[in-house]
């Protein structure tokens, strides 16, 4: 009877503890759902957030001073959020940098030439083509190209697009695309070397372990980038493409209600004979004399192009050194020269025109035609995490300003990626999960 009940008892002790581990993995369970849900609602608070910031910006056009907003371990109840961004100025960042990023820093894959596409970081000659082909809008393929018949061949079949870029991930279809050229050692997209980016054949991805962050081709497109084709007083800029007289004349106007009558009277004398007109705003800042602070009283009023979007232009006052040496008139021998007038020089970023005192003449008016200072597309990479550190979310956002209200043009989910805010992040999160579990 004694070795019966011990079996029994056995027995009894079994099956509570089956049921308490049974139990105590569905709290669990419960709990990271709890904070994944949290983290989820944290995200949707910091895109209202961008939002409120974006539409209340004191210099339109402009990116906001990282010190004027939170960017980093936002409280959101028990949750926090953080804006994953970029540091152009930084080589060779150590850590993330959080801020909200300009799309307008990157080159656009709808209005890139092929040559500008070929000076991309890790960018091949076939995936350049292949661009051009898939954006292009009839079914002859350029040289190292791929048109329809090429993604016919393949299983699943697909036709090329034969029309604009709507985002960035649409390069995955293309021929000669792969991860390793798309994303780089940056398997995170997060900006910054982490320990598993710098280990060589140990852990994916395969890197050369060189302690310098080599990313891919996302990080340097963009298929978003635009600003509004009208004045301030919702009025279309006026488009001296041609230099016509009637159009000179409405410029004088505009100069006339910002400066004094002589001075604006002055600076339409200094233009001189306009035969062939004005390939970008910049030449004719350049042309006129006049100076960058009247430059950035005028800039906004003027164009060289139809259509209610100018599209593509990158913003000298944001992007990398990698996308300037794209540029024609930059080059990789002009473009850190660029970065460090920017970092000398931070109150003069209010328009373009500071590039023609780093370029000279001749280059500022070649790189003209694809530049631009002012920015009216942003992107918040948004990382939340829940209670005690729990539930990673992470999401990515598309802010257009361009016809004023901000909207969202785009939303990915970035979960998949992996953490993203670092190893200090990740150990204070950590210590926050073990603390929550003694409690």
């Amino acid at each position: 009877m004694l070795v019966i009940v011990l079996w029994v008892a056995f027995g009894l002790v079994s099956l509570g503890l089956y049921f308490s581990n049974s139990m105590t993995s569905e709290f669990r369970a419960s709990d990271n759902r709890v904070a994944g849900l949290e983290a989820e609602q944290a995200i949707e608070g910091a895109a209202r957030y961008a939002t409120y910031l974006l539409s209340t910006l004191e210099r339109p056009g402009q990116l906001p001073e990282v010190t004027t907003y939170q960017n980093e371990d936002v409280a959101v109840g028990e949750a926090r959020f953080w804006f994953v961004g970029r540091n152009y100025q930084l080589t060779a960042p150590t850590r993330p940098y959080f801020a909200l990023v300009d799309e307008s820093s990157k080159l656009n894959l709808n209005t890139a030439t092929l040559e500008m596409l070929e000076a991309l970081p890790r960018m091949t000659p076939e995936l350049a083509a292949a661009i051009l082909d898939w954006r292009d809008a009839d079914s002859d393929a350029t040289a190292n190209g791929a048109e329809s018949d090429t993604y016919l061949r393949r299983n699943p079949a697909y036709n090329a697009k034969n029309g604009k870029f709507e985002s960035v991930e649409e390069l995955r279809l293309l021929q000669g695309a792969d991860m390793e050229l798309l994303v780089g050692e940056d398997t995170n997209m997060n900006g910054v070397l982490d320990a598993n980016e710098n280990d060589g054949m140990t852990s994916a991805p395969y890197d050369n372990k060189d302690g310098k962050l080599d990313a891919g081709i996302l990080e340097y497109v963009t298929a978003y980038s635009r600003e509004s084709n009208l004045r301030t007083n919702g009025s279309p800029r006026i488009n001296i493409r041609q230099g016509g007289q009637q159009e000179l004349q409405q410029v004088a106007a505009v100069l006339r209600e910002k400066l004094a009558a002589d001075r604006a009277n002055q600076i339409i004398r200094q233009l001189g004979p306009t035969q062939g007109g004005f390939r970008s705003t910049l030449e004719f800042f350049i042309r006129s004399r006049m100076t960058a602070e009247e430059f950035g009283l005028v800039g906004g009023d003027i164009t060289v192009t139809n259509g209610a979007f100018i599209e593509g232009l990158v913003n000298v006052n944001t992007a990398s050194s990698e996308v300037l040496a794209c540029i024609p008139g930059i080059g990789t021998d002009k473009a850190p020269s660029l970065i460090s007038y920017r970092l000398s020089n931070p109150d003069k970023l209010t328009s373009a025109a500071w590039v023609v005192e780093v370029l000279g003449q001749a280059s500022a008016i070649q790189a003209g035609p694809y530049i631009t200072g002012q920015s009216s597309v942003f992107s918040a990479d948004i990382a939340a995490v829940g209670h005690h550190g729990r539930g990673f979310r992470r999401s990515r956002f598309i802010f257009d300003l361009s016809e004023g209200t901000p909207r969202v043009a785009y939303r990915q989910d970035l979960g998949h990626l992996g953490w993203a805010l670092g190893r200090e992040v990740r150990e204070r999160m950590t210590l926050l999960a073990e603390g929550g579990q003694t409690r």
